[in-house]
């Protein structure tokens, strides 16, 4: 299981804070919800950020959703 923590407008759009998901990838994890809020996201596993959806997924990583951020 994958712990999925959506953050802001992404929390929004899945209506949840958190979630533990079977998930393989990145993009499995974005399709599994189809919200064109979360295909603006950017994500950190295991508090790395990465731009890749296709980075692989294992039992017990976390995945954190942040969508953009505006200010200054």
């Amino acid at each position: 299981m994958v712990l999925v923590r959506f953050f802001a407008a992404a929390r929004a759009a899945v209506g949840a804070d958190s979630v533990e998901v079977e998930a393989d990838s990145i993009e499995h994890v974005v399709a599994r919800w189809n919200n064109p809020v979360l295909a603006r996201c950017s994500f950190l596993v295991n508090g790395v950020a990465t731009t890749d959806r296709a980075t692989r997924l294992t039992d017990g990583d976390s995945l954190d959703v942040l969508p953009p951020f505006a200010g200054g």
